[in-house]
């Protein structure tokens, strides 16, 4: 009488591997354009509340921040400020947000791109152009 021992073979481990590789390339295919959306939905959110932060500013103190007084000039007054006794106690936002990718959005003003000012990010790689993920997004698009 000949005794096998119990366990699994070379082959029916690689098949075991095989099949949860596919089955992992089916899920990451399927969830990274919901990744995208979430990523161009935190973008749209951050922009929405951050162009309402400086219209008040703008309502307040007759012209947007400058370009060297950036979006800082939203929380923190400075000595500038035509009234500086309207400025918000807690400033006119609380944080400045951070885009997708964890840096800072882009400001400008004068604008070069829209019509108020330049609100922007630059994509996953941070750099200027780019397609797909690493598309620049900003607020003259809408």
């Amino acid at each position: 009488m000949k005794r096998y021992k119990k366990g699994f073979t070379l082959i029916e481990l690689m098949a075991v591997l095989v099949i949860l590789g596919i089955l992992g390339t089916i899920v990451v295919v399927n969830v990274a354009p919901v990744f995208q959306r979430a990523n161009l939905e935190k973008i749209k959110a951050d922009m929405a509340q951050t162009e309402k932060a400086l219209e008040m500013f703008k309502f307040n103190e007759l012209q947007y921040p400058t370009t060297s007084q950036g979006l800082e000039a939203l929380i923190i007054p400075n000595s500038g400020l035509k009234n500086p006794y309207l400025f918000p106690e807690e400033g006119y936002i609380s944080s400045i947000p951070l885009d997708p990718w964890g840096r800072e959005y882009l400001y400008e003003f004068p604008p070069r791109k829209s019509k108020k000012f330049d609100l922007y990010t630059l994509g996953a790689d941070g750099m200027e152009g780019g397609t797909g993920e690493d598309t620049d997004i900003g607020n003259w698009m809408q």
